[in-house]
């Protein structure tokens, strides 16, 4: 793929539509600036609790179709965020969605949580060493929220990155490359408050019956610990649309949107992250490839 574009971002997550929750301004921006967005989603996400409840029959305990339908649903966010390349670890329906912590799920033999760790990131090198990105952005040690198949993303991600660039690992799967920057998903603390501040001034004529709390949501720090943030206003639209093509799992209204669990919260246009490896170029970066040399 040597016509690719200078920059190229990847994206690795866990369940069709963590992408567009967490970075859908983010891949609109980059995608419209011209950048080559490569999204990679490790399952299907088939133990996904569904919300419409027409579309109910689709959940792993009746029809368990819900998997399948979700791959519709994330082929129509990632159009509504000008992505083109996107891809499954490994293939899609490769690992199966994990369910929640503790959950008998989670022994699946095909879940995620129970892949082996090289095997799966080998899967992920291949993308790398062909898509040969500057930046990666996933999620933290926790997952965010410490859903098993977003931490086991986090463990994937960082393992592919050190493999990826180990000339002897796998030389099957291409030259060696080192990803210059990568970052993890955050929110700052300061901006969410201020969501649900504006979801409370609502009263009774809020969309939602309840708001969630900053222990709702994942990847939720200090201000401080956030090194960039990328103004993804102009797409804002782009990311209501992709979320609400994820209709199985996201309800929005207007500025705000909930999940299964019906509680509150901002929809956001401008996203956080944490450089934890490579160098910023700045105490605070506005865009994810400062300082990449291209």
């Amino acid at each position: 793929m040597s016509d690719l574009p200078a920059r190229r971002l990847l994206l690795v997550h866990a369940h069709p539509d963590d992408e567009t929750i967490n970075n859908g301004a983010t891949m609109a921006t980059y995608a419209a600036s011209g950048a080559h967005v490569t999204l990679v989603t490790c399952t299907l996400g088939e133990e996904g609790e569904v919300i419409p409840p027409e579309l109910a029959h689709l959940a792993a305990d009746r029809d368990d179709a819900l998997g399948p339908y979700r791959l519709g649903e994330l082929a129509a966010a990632t159009k509504a965020l000008g992505v083109t390349d996107h891809r499954f670890l490994g293939g899609a329906g490769r690992y199966r969605d994990s369910g929640m912590m503790g959950a008998p799920q989670n022994d699946r033999p095909d879940s995620f949580w129970q892949a082996e760790l090289d095997e799966a990131a080998g899967y992920l090198v291949e993308v790398i060493r062909e898509v040969r990105p500057q930046v990666l952005i996933t999620y933290d040690p926790q997952g965010g929220y410490g859903h098993p198949d977003h931490i086991q993303t986090h463990r994937v991600a960082m393992r592919a990155a050190d493999l990826a660039a180990d000339p002897a690992f796998r030389t099957d799967l291409g030259a060696a490359h080192t990803i210059a920057k990568i970052y993890w998903n955050r929110v700052p603390l300061s901006v969410i408050e201020e969501g649900f501040a504006r979801l409370r001034a609502l009263g009774e004529d809020g969309p939602f019956p309840k708001i969630a709390t900053p222990e709702d949501l994942p990847g939720v720090v200090a201000d401080a610990e956030i090194t960039a943030v990328v103004d993804g206003t102009a797409h804002g639209a782009a990311k209501a649309a992709a979320m609400r093509a994820h209709a199985t799992q996201i309800a929005v209204e207007g500025p705000f949107f909930a999940l299964s669990n019906d509680l509150g919260q901002p929809l956001l246009s401008t996203e956080y992250y944490q450089l934890v490896r490579g160098a910023a170029d700045a105490p605070r970066e506005d865009d994810l490839f400062a300082g990449v040399k291209l």
